[in-house]
């Protein structure tokens, strides 16, 4: 009885603490939530943004037809732990639920990947991408294409492993029948979650299809965090830890997201001078600008494609007991997936930053337009002494992006629950972090041009200072 009193006593303690935190910055930041109130667009835009994002949340709890929610105990028991956790974090939990968005943006996301990477190799893509407007609306419209082949193949694996973790449907129907309506479902589920991406991004603020991933991510903080808060307090002896033990949680989820904050914002900046000349009278050009080489040009691209190539054993040999290598291919937490996951992240990153960033086109850029790098000749020598820096850079990129991916699996071996671990690296802090910042800005953006103060007081957020050379 004491013990139940003292886990109630420390839930509602918990909720008055976070309560108290939500004061203190609505307080701390009143002036500012008074400028964006008075500025009609901004105040429209975040107000469509939050009901779209309202929608989308609630179609993540509507079942698919035929379902009984109490049958989905093996389903989530699956999805609690190994890679499909990460299916059903970036779903916002409706993977779990068997919900109409259980396939949510990723379809699209894994088709945008292919036709960006298509882009890269195959040289017509490489030619509508360099047609402008035009060339992008292609392309756009090869990616919904694409992702409506990849609904159509994945809706019926995932019904399949859906009948292979419940005893059967309510009202029992033919499954035939079950499954080719329910992936028709599916398929229209994902395509309305793009849809409301779309509209995000033209009517409301930040880019859509990042923020459903952002909320859908964001969706379990709240349940993983009591669930690791309760564990914490609830156990005694080393297993356990008490307060102290999730007060260290906590400082070290700080630390990551911090150095996350650092990793996605990280730019050298190479100086270019431009020369000057004489038009009409008026002296042109002159101007110290700088090009910002990107510390994690990839971004969160590495980790995504050796998260793929990592569910390929879960693809091939399917999801039931497995004994040996492959059981550790699959397992998370295990030192040999952990290894192969680092090395492939390393390898993305220099791959993809290599094919992305063309140091020879900044360097005919810069000539064309009579900029140079001081100290450094123009055309080849440039283009050299571009390719050195970004060199130089990514590697000590990839290797902090390679520590953050393996972040999760480290807070694991410390006894961190599935579900808080994610939050401490990987795709999701970096999508976190990337979508808040870019949202942030947004809005500062909004507020500045009305002449009204930023966000900060004490400082502003990165990018909004500074002239760029690209």
């Amino acid at each position: 009885m004491n013990t139940d009193n003292s886990q109630i006593f420390l839930k509602y303690g918990l909720i008055i603490v976070a309560a108290a935190i939500v004061l203190y910055v609505v307080i701390k930041n009143w002036e500012t939530l008074k400028n964006i109130s008075k500025i009609e667009d901004l105040r429209k835009r975040i107000l469509t943004t939050v009901l779209f994002i309202a929608v989308y949340r609630l179609g993540s709890h509507i079942l698919l037809p035929g379902i009984d929610a109490d049958m989905l105990v093996n389903l989530r028991r699956q999805t609690s732990t190994g890679l499909l956790s990460l299916l059903d974090m970036f779903s916002g939990g409706a993977f779990s639920n068997a919900s109409i968005f259980a396939l949510g943006i990723m379809p699209y996301i894994s088709a945008s990947i292919v036709l960006q990477l298509l882009t890269i190799a195959v040289p017509s893509f490489q030619k509508l991408q360099k047609e402008g407007e035009s060339g992008r609306m292609k392309i756009n419209q090869y990616t919904r294409y694409l992702t409506l082949v990849i609904l159509i193949l994945q809706g019926p694996s995932y019904l399949l492993n859906l009948k292979h973790q419940m005893l059967g449907i309510n009202p029992p129907v033919d499954w035939t029948t079950f499954i080719v309506t329910s992936t028709i479902i599916l398929a229209a589920g994902s395509s309305f979650i793009l849809w409301l991406g779309e509209r995000i991004t033209d009517k409301g603020i930040g880019n859509g299809v990042s923020f459903i991933i952002m909320v859908g991510i964001i969706a379990r903080f709240p349940s993983a965090f009591v669930q690791e808060f309760t564990s914490r307090l609830s156990s005694t002896g080393a297993s356990g830890g008490g307060m102290v033990m999730f007060l260290f949680e906590i400082i070290v989820l700080l630390l990551a997201t911090a150095g996350t904050i650092m990793l996605v914002q990280g730019v050298r900046r190479v100086p270019v001078q431009y020369a000057k000349r004489i038009e009409g009278g008026r002296q042109l050009g002159g101007a110290r600008q700088y090009i910002p080489l990107k510390v994690n040009a990839a971004n969160v691209m590495p980790i995504i494609f050796a998260q793929a190539i990592m569910f390929i054993p879960i693809a091939i040999l399917g999801t039931g007991e497995q004994s040996g290598f492959a059981m550790k291919l699959m397992d998370t937490d295990s030192i040999v997936y952990n290894v192969i996951y680092a090395v492939l992240i390393i390898l993305f990153t220099l791959f993809y930053t290599a094919v992305t960033v063309n140091p020879q086109q900044m360097s005919e850029d810069l000539k064309r337009n009579n900029g140079f790098i001081p100290g450094v000749k123009p055309g080849k020598p440039t283009a050299d002494y571009i390719d050195t820096v970004m060199s130089r850079i990514t590697w000590p990129g990839a290797l902090f992006l390679t520590v953050v991916a393996i972040m999760p699996a480290f807070a694991r071996l410390f006894g961190v629950n599935q579900a808080f671990a994610q939050f401490f690296g990987g795709t999701s802090l970096i999508i976190l972090v990337g979508v808040v910042l870019d949202t942030l800005q947004q809005i500062e953006s909004h507020l500045l041009m009305r002449h009204y103060d930023g966000l900060l007081k004490t400082g502003r957020i990165k990018g909004r200072n500074g002239v760029s050379a690209y």
